[in-house]
């Protein structure tokens, strides 16, 4: 009796051993995620590989679309054969003559989360301008609209937390 159990036992280690060396088969890729270095992603795979690499440091190449003339804190960078851009941001002003230059972004992703709260805080913002108001309940609106039309119960926005230009 005590051997059977002890080959039941050791099967089961056995198995649990296969599954774990099987769950840690991971690309070069996940592995420096993991380490928590610095990925190379392209503009055109940025939005598919986004929520994987929330809080890494990445590093990304692109064309600058546009600097933000408000606060001149954001930069928009494209790419050939992207459907979408992405949003780079920073604590301090970038040049203006960086529009229609190609850079080489080191940064953190960040997600934005929109979900109910976030709307109910955009219907509650205080604004003294009745149009601005009456804009901000409108993007609350299209918000929920979203959420409902893609069954989910929050949206995700990414972009680049930004440390520097690689040189």
């Amino acid at each position: 009796m005590l051997k059977k159990l002890l080959l039941v036992v050791l099967v089961i280690v056995s198995l649990a051993a296969c599954k774990k060396d099987k769950g840690n088969d991971t690309t070069k890729e996940n592995d420096s995620i993991a380490k928590n270095e610095m990925v190379n992603v392209s503009i055109v795979d940025f939005y598919t590989k986004a929520q994987d690499l929330v809080d890494k440091k990445i590093k990304i190449t692109g064309i600058v679309d546009h600097v933000c003339k408000h606060s001149g804190k954001k930069i928009f960078l494209v790419a050939d054969g992207a459907t979408e851009g992405v949003h780079v941001n920073s604590e301090k002003r970038f040049d203006e003559n960086l529009n229609g230059s190609q850079v080489t972004v080191i940064g953190i992703v960040r997600e934005m989360i929109v979900d109910e709260a976030y709307c109910q805080k955009l219907d509650e913002t205080n604004v003294s301008d009745n149009h601005e108001a009456s804009e901000t309940r409108k993007l609350a609106q299209y918000y929920r609209d979203s959420m409902a039309t893609a069954g989910v119960d929050h949206l995700s926005f990414y972009s680049v937390e930004f440390i520097k230009f690689e040189e």
